[in-house]
Formats: C-alpha cells, sequence, structure tokens
C-alpha cells in the first residue's frame, strides 16, 4: 500500500518536473557534476542513474559517456519515465534509455554498471540499506557508486524560505496533524555520516562524504519561483488545497517576498548545500 502511496505521489508531479525540467537542469548542474566526478564517470562507461525522475542526471551524464558509454535511469514512477525518454527524443540523446522499476529490485545483472549514481532519490528509499545493496550488486567491482543528499534544512532557504511562510499559514487557519509515521522526507540524510554508515552497512567501500555548498540560479521571477516550488512539490499542493483562496492568495505574496530576497539581475540566486556521498564495491 506504502508503494502505490509513493508511486501515486511521485505520478502527480510527474507533469510539472517535465514542465520545468529545463530549469531544474540548470537549477542542480553543480550537483549533477559533483556526482559526475565523485562516481568517476569517464567516457565509454556504462551507467546506471536510480530515481532519475523526468531524466536527470541521466542524460547530462548521457553527454559525458559519449556515444560509445550507455546511461540507463530508473524510477518508480511510470509518468515519469515517459518524460524521460520524451525529453532524450527532444534532446536527440540515443545512448540513454529509461526503465520504471524499483530502487530494491533492479532487474539487471550483477556486475553491469561501470558506475551508480542517485541524486535526491536514496532519502526516499523505503529501506535504504536494501536499495543501496541492490545498487552495488549491479555495479563492476572496482566501480564507484556517488549520492547526493540535502544538509541541513537551515542551510537551504530553497526549501525552507518557503515552507516556513506555507507552514505559518497551516498553522495560523487549520488544525494541526501529526505526521505520518516513518514518513521520509528531503533531509533524512542531512546529519553528516549518517548516509555513510548505511552506505558503510551495504558493503561499500572506500566511502567519502563532502559538503557541497553552490547557488541555485535561475532565469526566473520571485514570482515564476514562487509557481515552481508550488506546483512541483506534492506535499505543498495538499496543503495549499485545504486553504481558502483569499487565504493562498495573501500566502502567495509573502512567499513571493520572501524569495525577492534571492533576486538578482537575471533571475534568483539560493544558497545550497548538499552532502555527496561515495564509495567503491570491493574489487
Amino acid at each position: 500500500m506504502k508503494n502505490k502511496e509513493v508511486i501515486g505521489q511521485w505520478s502527480e508531479s510527474a507533469p510539472y518536473w517535465e514542465k520545468y525540467r529545463p530549469v531544474i537542469v540548470e537549477m542542480f548542474a553543480p550537483v549533477a557534476q559533483a556526482l559526475i566526478e565523485d562516481a568517476g564517470i569517464a567516457p565509454g562507461n556504462s551507467v546506471l542513474d536510480v530515481a532519475t525522475g523526468p531524466g536527470e542526471p541521466a542524460l547530462t551524464i548521457a553527454e559525458v559517456v559519449g556515444p560509445e558509454g550507455t546511461v540507463v535511469g530508473t524510477d518508480v514512477a511510470r509518468e515519469m519515465i515517459e518524460a524521460a525518454r520524451r525529453a532524450a527524443d527532444r534532446c536527440k540523446i540515443h545512448n540513454a534509455k529509461f526503465a520504471e522499476t524499483f530502487s530494491d529490485s533492479l532487474p539487471f545483472a550483477g556486475n553491469t554498471f561501470d558506475a551508480v549514481v542517485s541524486r535526491f532519490g536514496v532519502m526516499f528509499f523505503p529501506s535504504p540499506v536494501d536499495c543501496l545493496r541492490e545498487m552495488l550488486r549491479v555495479l563492476r567491482p572496482g566501480g564507484r557508486i556517488a549520492l547526493a543528499v540535502w544538509h541541513w534544512q537551515d542551510k537551504n532557504p530553497f526549501d525552507y524560505a518557503v515552507n516556513r511562510v506555507v507552514d505559518r499559514y497551516m498553522e495560523r487557519y487549520l488544525e494541526p496533524t501529526a505526521p505520518k509515521p516513518g514518513a521520509s522526507d528531503m533531509f533524512r540524510f542531512a546529519k553528516p555520516g549518517d548516509l555513510v554508515a548505511v552506505l558503510s552497512s551495504a558493503g561499500a567501500t572506500a566511502i567519502s562524504e563532502r559538503l557541497l555548498q553552490f547557488s541555485i540560479r535561475a532565469g526566473l521571477s520571485a514570482e515564476e519561483f514562487w509557481t515552481l516550488r508550488s506546483e512541483m512539490s506534492e506535499k505543498m499542493r495538499t496543503k495549499l488545497a485545504l486553504l481558502s483562496e483569499p487565504q493562498r492568495a495573501e500566502l502567495k505574496r509573502d512567499a513571493i517576498e520572501a524569495i525577492r530576497a534571492y533576486s538578482v539581475n537575471d533571475g534568483i540566486s539560493i544558497p545550497a548545500e548538499v552532502l555527496v556521498v561515495s564509495g567503491a564495491k570491493p574489487a
């Protein structure tokens, strides 16, 4: 039941992730580059991207490995995979394929890939250690795995600048509700060392962790960025639907004002911090 709920949430979000795909590529390009570096991805490699969403960073990696290399992106939501395939067609990228599958039961033979990556996916895995074991299984001996997760929430105004406004309105107008037991969120592995321990338990060696500090940049106005954030997040869409139209309008004004603090001449620039954890499969 839980899997169906998770798939349903990501399936409903897929049209918005596809809609904003070019902006997302720009916003998280530094994270894609960090994964490429820490996984040691090179031309000619075979790479697996788990929880690829609408095709990133798989399609970025496809350009790095070149025509002699291959990339496979997987996701639990069929709608995300279909969006990724459309993006590959539009970009005329022919060395990337996509498969709908759970991360704890990958449909690939062992020792298949030179590198495995996942950007902002492991936080949402029902059993991260089982999924990472599976990712290591399909990795060739000596190959590297690289994972990106968000650092502390207060270091990432991309999330908290908007969510603090939304939560304030939830508290003002609605009865408080308890979080679902065992619910995972984007800051599940924000504490340094937590994901390192899980990756070690899964069987990786030569594990390292680094803090990536960068700026989320996009050629959007504060109002356009609010629209992007409010549409892409299933949790936020659900919360906003509980408010009346006047309440939503008031919230929107406050949220846009909070985002405006990060406006620059050519759009928005928001400081961000991500942990990049990598390791190797024993040779």
